[in-house]
C-alpha cells in the first residue's frame, strides 16, 4: 500500500511542474507541457459538469478557410484544442469575441449563443471534448 501511495505522489509531482519531466519505465524522458488550467469558460462562467451519468465525447472538426459555423450554444461543457489554423469565436449575446490559433485551448461558453469563423488562410483543425449527460447532444442551433 505504501508503494502505491508513494508512486501516486511521485506521479502527481512529475505532472505538476511547468513543463514537467517524467520518466517512462525504461528511464527515457517524457516531457509533459501543461496547456491550460482554468476554472471559468471563455466568457467567464464557472465550469460546471453534468449532474448525472456523464458521457465524454471526443471528435475532430475541420473548418475550411472562410467558413462560419451557425449560431449555436452548448448546454454542457465543451473543450477544444486548436491543432491548426485561426478561429474567431463571437458571443452573439454580448458581441465579445476571442481569437484562437494553433496551440490554444478553448473552454467554450455554456448556454450562450455564439458562432465561430475560420479567419485564416488554412483549415482550422480542432480536437473537441464534450462532457454531457449520457445520450444528450451538446450543440443546439438557434432557430
Amino acid at each position: 500500500m505504501r508503494k502505491i501511495l508513494m508512486s501516486g505522489l511521485l506521479l502527481a509531482a512529475a505532472f505538476s511542474a511547468n513543463p514537467a519531466h517524467a520518466l517512462d519505465s525504461s528511464g527515457t524522458p517524457v516531457v509533459v507541457t501543461p496547456l491550460a488550467s482554468r476554472t471559468t469558460t471563455a466568457s467567464g462562467q464557472p465550469i460546471t459538469l453534468p449532474q448525472k451519468n456523464v458521457q465524454v465525447l471526443v471528435s475532430t472538426y475541420d473548418i475550411a478557410p472562410g467558413a462560419t459555423l451557425p449560431v449555436h450554444r452548448h448546454p454542457f461543457p465543451r473543450y477544444a484544442y486548436v491543432q491548426a489554423g485561426t478561429l474567431k469565436v463571437t458571443n452573439v449575446e454580448t458581441g465579445d469575441s476571442n481569437t484562437y490559433k494553433a496551440g490554444d485551448f478553448i473552454i467554450e461558453m455554456i448556454g450562450q449563443w455564439h458562432q465561430a469563423t475560420n479567419i485564416g488562410d488554412i483549415e482550422v483543425k480542432l480536437l473537441v471534448i464534450d462532457q454531457v449527460e449520457q445520450g444528450a447532444k451538446n450543440t443546439e442551433l438557434r432557430q
